[in-house]
């Protein structure tokens, strides 16, 4: 029997799959967590927060340094990416990046810590990030249960953004919120970096994390010009890398778009020479900085 256990059914960028059901994520994968704190450089406050127990979502929150208490802040609603599979808000990377990207954008910055495949598969990222954004918004009359965003948060600017499969999730709230709404909350702009969208290999992969999916042409996977047309923002800004995997799939979704009827501006910014995620690995190269600053510049750019 013990043969039949390690043949491989599946493989796929990020994990494995056995022939008797076992998933196997690769080792580069594995997600390490570093506690909230106060960065002593920027002054940015972190903390975390409980959303929900049953499912468990979590988010951590960053604060930038106030200098003038009286005055409210834009929001940042962030969702990482790893493939919908691995990766945290709570990782080194991306708690380093929202210190960052507050301090930059003098933003509160609300980074989303949703369920990972195989332990919650999608639509788990959908869910938990929607239910996220809704806690957000019970904050819209002051008596919330997070004071940071009672005290601070400016609820008519608020932005949705995330990288990777993060982007792709992020997408998919701003069409909600364009379908059914959120009451009180103001979504000024969508911020894409380096999205995942349907149209490539690893299309199987989704397809497989999904059990519950809608094929190739599921609109969370592949959004058709209606969802595009939906979109609950006035503008939105896609950052592309020259040599990402995924610049092709995110090029499409810009013309999709552009295409669709949608009523909002849409802005890109794309990196010569650097690959996925970039900003990420080399956090201080200059165009991560360039990165940071036009993601900061597009949150404060008046209307």
């Amino acid at each position: 029997m013990e043969s039949t256990n390690n043949e491989i059914a599946h493989e796929f960028r990020f994990f494995r799959v056995y022939k008797d059901g076992r998933v196997e994520k690769f080792e580069w994968t594995q997600n390490q967590k570093i506690p909230p704190s106060d960065d002593p450089i920027t002054g940015v406050q972190s903390k975390d927060v409980v959303i929900s127990t049953e499912p468990s979502i979590s988010a951590r929150i960053f604060l930038p340094k106030i200098l003038d208490p009286t005055q409210k802040l834009p929001l940042l609603f962030y969702i990482h990416g790893g493939g919908f599979c691995f990766e945290s808000a709570f990782s080194p990377l991306y708690h380093n990046h929202l210190i960052s990207l507050a301090s930059k954008a003098n933003a509160i910055a609300v980074s989303i810590e949703y369920g990972l495949f195989p332990e919650r598969p999608i639509p788990a990222c959908y869910e938990d990030s929607w239910a996220g954004l809704q806690w957000v918004a019970s904050h819209v009359n002051g008596n919330g249960t997070e004071s940071w965003l009672n005290e601070y948060a400016d609820f008519n600017r608020v932005f949705i953004g995330g990288d990777s499969g993060g982007g792709n999730v992020s997408h998919t709230l701003a069409v909600r919120v364009g379908s059914i709404g959120l009451p009180g909350i103001k979504v000024v702009g969508l911020i894409l970096v380096h999205p995942f969208f349907g149209g490539m290999e690893d299309d199987q992969m989704w397809l497989y994390m999904c059990p519950t999916n809608g094929g190739l042409e599921d609109p969370r996977l592949k959004p058709p010009q209606e969802d595009l047309a939906k979109l609950g923002c006035e503008r939105v800004l896609i950052i592309f890398a020259e040599k990402d995997h995924l610049r092709g799939v995110g090029e499409c979704y810009y013309k999709e778009l552009k295409k669709s009827g949608w009523v909002g501006t849409v802005e890109v910014v794309e990196h010569e020479g650097e690959d996925h995620v970039f900003h990420l690995m080399k956090p201080d190269c200059e165009k991560a900085v360039d990165l940071v600053n036009k993601f900061a510049s597009f949150i404060n750019q008046q209307e």
